[in-house]
């Protein structure tokens, strides 16, 4: 656990890139099964240990510290794991040594949450603060050290000279510690063999479409659906679904997983039915509607017949065992369209092709476009080949414009990590009517994003000269501040208190200038739902 632990350490105060690649390298390299493969699994959240929550680690501490001392230090340091590593009180007698990062994984897999309050602590003796950072780190999943899981696979790749596509190809067959993986790229084993595995492929992605015209000659349009990004695996007679980062996601949405017979690897969106735009029913509903499925997992009867879910697609990967990855973009669309009468349109259709006369044609159609179910447009390099990543040049994602409301800053809440000083979580409103005739601010959504660090100092500084009411964490200030929201859509939301909820709220431009009473209302945002 020392090595683990040192290994965190030291990739929290690393900011490169490259520094963090080689970091993890060399403990890859360094360390044995199955502690590296655990590691691995950490780094990628591959691990979820259901009897240890963050809600354990605060009860626990709450035993063994004063609680305000507890609630004070957590809200200076903005990490619960690193606060409880500090305030663990040292054993008093013989503990015993450190635990492996194996021992550790196999004690907190057997932990429920009869035991977990004596158990727990058992193992926290046993390590330093560091070690007790990482084993709190590895217990709650959160590690939040600047690794992703893609920038974990690399410097598994780097570190035995194997090929990132081929570690992401293998990566899903087996489960943690990836004894089978580490053995293929570290001691030299043959390749694994998952010809007869419903494999999850790594995804192709796209760049955003910033200072850029593209020629409508070498580039096809369609639409970018504002679903989830899927991917259909049927093999060896076994059908699974997969998201974009990945996860198996079969059992949330079980009535896709007969709809595909035939061996095939398909890429789409997934969304649920709905009122499409113009009142056509059937065709695909908001996110907001798919959303009430997401991450559940068990689904209704009445969940399934009153939100079906359906996949728009618009790639084919294999088809009848021909790996069409190696082929051209035109000739996997014609291969697609020719598919599409072998599965069954309760399930699944075509994502059409947006024709246009040029370029600024093209633009013109984005614009007019105000449909829930679209995020904006896809370009697709007529020529390109099906590769794993974002590769310039090839596949480009063309955003609408956000909508855009001025609203009222209400309350705000420290951040996390390096935010953990700074009030940097902001809760903003609308007024529910006339607010020189007295009407109220109703919260409409909350962002911690689309400032400098600059704007986030003089925030702060706002929030603290102006602060009327305090409750736990969350600051109530004086309403003296108007934020510029943007926002791709607005739904109705019983949750709220407006009645509506944002999505993907940031802030736009902190207007300084402008009066609160010139803020808009809750009218006007009602305005922007799309039945």
């Amino acid at each position: 656990m020392e090595a683990f632990a040192a290994l965190l350490d030291a990739l929290v105060y690393t900011r490169s890139r490259n520094e963090k690649l080689r970091l993890i390298a060399e403990y890859l390299r360094a360390t044995p099964d199955p502690d590296r493969g655990w590691a691995m699994a950490a780094l990628t959240d591959g691990l979820d240990f259901k009897a240890v929550k963050s809600s354990t680690i605060r009860n626990l501490l709450k035993e063994r510290v004063d609680p305000v001392l507890w609630t004070l230090s957590r809200d200076f340091v903005g990490d619960t794991a690193e606060t409880a590593s500090f305030l663990w009180p040292e054993p008093l007698g013989e503990t015993g040594p450190p635990p492996t990062v194996s021992e550790a994984v196999d004690a907190l897999s057997a932990m429920t949450r009869a035991n977990v309050a004596s158990e727990l602590p058992q193992l926290l003796d046993r390590l330093d603060s560091a070690g007790r950072y990482a084993l709190f780190k590895l217990a709650t999943g959160g590690l939040r050290i600047g690794v992703s899981s893609r920038l974990a696979k690399v410097a598994f790749a780097q570190a035995f000279d194997v090929s990132v596509d081929a570690v992401e190809e293998y990566w899903h067959a087996f489960g943690p510690p990836y004894l089978e993986l580490f053995a293929w790229a570290a001691d030299g084993d043959d390749a694994p063999d998952t010809a007869h595995i419903p494999l999850f492929k790594p995804f192709m992605l796209a760049h955003p479409l910033e200072e850029l015209h593209v020629d409508l000659a070498d580039y096809a349009a369609e639409w970018k659906w504002d679903g989830i990004r899927v991917q259909l695996v049927h093999v060896a007679g076994e059908t699974r679904l997969y998201s974009r980062s990945g996860d198996d996601i079969s059992a949330t949405f079980p009535e896709l997983l007969g709809a595909l017979q035939l061996p095939a690897v398909l890429d789409g969106e997934l969304l649920v039915r709905g009122t499409a735009q113009g009142g056509e029913t059937g065709g695909a509903a908001s996110f907001n509607a798919l959303q009430q499925r997401l991450g559940r997992k068990t689904v209704s009867k009445k969940m399934l017949t009153e939100s079906p879910a359906f996949v728009r697609l618009y790639d084919v990967l294999s088809v009848d065992g021909e790996d069409l990855r190696g082929r051209e973009w035109q000739h996997r669309r014609t291969q697609l369209e020719g598919l599409m009468p072998r599965l069954p349109d309760s399930h699944f259709d075509l994502s059409q092709l947006v024709e246009a006369r040029d370029f600024d044609h093209l633009a013109e159609i984005r614009e007019g476009t105000r449909d829930d179910a679209i995020e904006g447009l896809m370009l697709k390099r007529r020529d390109s080949l099906y590769v794993p990543g974002r590769k310039t040049g090839l596949w480009y994602k063309w955003k609408r414009d956000p909508l855009l409301v001025d609203c009222v800053l209400m309350y705000a809440q420290r951040g996390s990590g390096k935010r953990s000083s700074f009030y940097s979580d902001y809760t903003f409103g609308c007024w529910n009517g006339d607010p020189d005739a007295g009407a109220d601010l109703l919260p409409v959504g909350k962002a911690y994003s689309g400032f400098t660090d600059a704007e986030l100092k003089k925030l702060d500084k706002v929030v603290r000269q102006t602060t009327l009411n305090r409750f736990g964490p969350v600051r109530e200030v004086e309403r003296t501040l108007v934020f510029e929201v943007a926002f791709d859509s607005v739904h109705e939301s019983k949750r709220h208190k407006s009645g509506l909820a944002m999505r993907f709220p940031r802030i736009h431009r902190v207007r300084w200038d402008k009066p609160v009473h010139e803020a808009d209302r809750i009218e006007a945002l009602r305005k922007l739902i799309r039945d």
